[in-house]
C-alpha cells in the first residue's frame, strides 16, 4: 500500500478529526457511484479506505509511522554508504594511476642499469663488434634478478637462446607495448593493463597494486530486521499451537510456539521483516513475553503457584486440592509445613527444549481463619505464656 497520508493527503501531524475530515471530502470524490465511466474508481476508493484504516487506529498508526521512519533512515544510510563507495573507487583508481606511473619509472630505470651493466661487461671483455651478437636486455634481467619481463621466474621455464630472444623481440609490435616491452592486451573501453614491472622493486610494487585494486566498500543488501512482541499464556505454550504478531508495517504475522519456548525467548522468522525496494526482504525478530495469570506465573520452564493452608494443615499435614493449568490435583501437604517452604510436582510445567518438562512449583502460605476463633486465640496465649493444659 502506497502512503497512507499522501493517500488522503493530510500531514503526518494531522490530529484523528483532520483525517475523518479528510476521508469523508475524499470519499464523496471518488466513490464509484460518482465516478462510473472510471474503471479504476473501485480500487481507488478501496486503497483510501485501507489508509483510513490504517491512520484512525492510534496504535496500527503509531506501527506505520515506526516503520516508515525506519525504512527513511536505511535508505538515507544506503544511500551515503553508495556514495562512500564511489568516492573509495576514485581513490582507488587514482591510487592504481600514480602506482603504475611508479612501476614504469622503476621498469625503466631497471632496464637503463641492464643495458650499462651488458655495455661494461662487453667493454671489460674486450669484445669485438663483429663477434657474437649481445646478450637480450630481456635475458639479462632474467639472470641477473631472476624475473623475467612477462613476470615469470627463471626456473620456470627452459631459458631462450640468443637468436629465440632477438627474433621474438624483433617481432613485437612497439604501438602495443609498455615501458617495459611487454605486450598491452586492449580488453574493451576504458580498461586498463596492469603494468609488467622488472627490477628489484617489482614484486612489492605489483603486491600493492593487487591490494588497492582489491579493496571493496561492502554496502548492505538485506533490509535490516524488523523487532517486535508476541504476548502468550501459559495456556498457549502449554498447547504449542500459534499467535498472531502485529509488526510494525502493519502486517499479521503467525508465530508457531514449540517446545523450549519460554518468556524471553527470541524468535527469528527468515525474509518476514522489512521490505524496501531493490533489496533482499529482512527478518521478522519476536520476543515472546508471558501475559499476566492470576493464578501461576512462569519462572524458565517452571510454573509457579501460591497454595494457601490453614494452620492446622500446616501443623498436621494435609491433603488439599491444588489449581493447576491442567485441572485440579491432590497434593500432599506434609505435617509442620511453613510458609517459606514449596512443593514440587516434577514434569507438569513447560515444555523444555531437552524433550521433557519444567516442574509446576506449589508456594505454601499459612492462612489465618477468616474471623476470630476462641479456641485458637487461647491455644497461641497458653504457646506464648508456656501454660500448656
Amino acid at each position: 500500500m502506497r502512503d497512507p497520508y499522501s493517500i488522503l493527503g493530510v500531514n503526518r501531524s494531522a490530529n484523528a478529526d483532520e483525517i475523518k475530515s479528510a476521508w469523508r471530502s475524499k470519499a464523496k470524490t471518488i466513490h464509484p457511484d460518482q465516478n462510473q465511466d472510471d474503471p479504476d474508481a473501485g480500487e481507488r476508493f478501496a486503497e483510501m479506505g485501507q489508509a483510513y484504516e490504517v491512520l484512525k487506529d492510534p496504535e496500527r498508526r503509531k506501527r506505520y509511522d515506526r516503520a516508515s521512519a525506519l525504512q527513511q533512515t536505511f535508505m538515507q544510510q544506503r544511500q551515503a554508504a553508495r556514495e562512500a563507495e564511489m568516492r573509495a573507487k576514485a581513490s582507488r583508481e587514482r591510487a592504481a594511476k600514480v602506482m603504475e606511473e611508479l612501476a614504469r619509472a622503476s621498469a625503466k630505470r631497471a632496464q637503463a642499469e641492464v643495458l650499462q651493466s651488458q655495455a661494461q661487461q662487453q667493454q671489460q671483455n674486450g669484445k669485438a663488434r663483429g663477434d657474437a651478437p649481445p646478450e637480450p636486455a630481456e635475458d639479462m634481467v632474467e639472470r641477473i634478478f631472476g624475473v623475467s619481463p612477462d613476470g615469470q621466474t627463471a626456473d620456470s621455464g627452459q631459458k631462450k637462446t640468443a637468436d629465440e630472444a632477438s627474433t621474438a623481440q624483433a617481432a613485437r609490435p612497439s604501438s602495443k607495448s609498455d615501458a617495459t616491452g611487454a605486450d598491452a592486451t586492449d580488453e574493451g573501453p576504458g580498461s586498463r593493463p596492469a603494468p609488467q614491472t622488472t627490477g628489484m622493486g617489482s614484486g612489492i610494487l605489483n603486491t600493492l597494486l593487487r591490494r588497492i585494486r582489491g579493496e571493496t566498500v561492502t554496502v548492505l543488501e538485506t533490509a535490516p530486521d524488523l523487532l517486535a512482541e508476541a504476548v502468550v499464556t501459559i495456556e498457549d505454550l502449554l498447547n504449542r499451537g500459534s499467535v498472531i504478531v502485529h509488526s510494525s508495517d502493519d502486517r499479521d504475522v503467525r508465530v508457531s510456539l514449540s517446545a523450549g519456548m519460554t518468556e524471553g525467548h527470541v524468535v527469528r522468522l527468515k525474509g518476514q521483516g522489512l521490505k524496501l525496494p531493490g533489496m533482499k526482504q529482512g527478518d521478522l525478530v519476536v520476543t515472546l513475553k508471558v501475559a499476566k495469570h492470576a493464578d501461576f506465573r512462569v519462572s524458565g520452564f517452571d510454573i509457579h503457584t501460591i497454595l494457601p493452608i490453614s494452620l492446622e494443615d500446616a501443623v498436621l499435614g494435609a491433603e488439599p486440592m491444588l489449581k493447576t493449568p491442567e485441572g485440579e490435583q491432590t497434593i500432599a501437604v506434609p505435617a509442620w509445613s511453613g510458609s517459606d517452604q514449596a512443593i514440587r510436582l516434577e514434569g507438569m510445567g513447560l515444555y523444555n527444549d531437552a524433550g521433557g518438562r519444567g516442574d509446576l512449583v506449589a508456594e505454601l502460605r499459612i492462612v489465618l481463619l477468616e474471623k476470630p476463633d476462641p479456641k485458637v486465640t487461647d491455644l497461641m496465649r497458653h504457646m506464648r505464656h508456656g501454660l500448656y493444659l
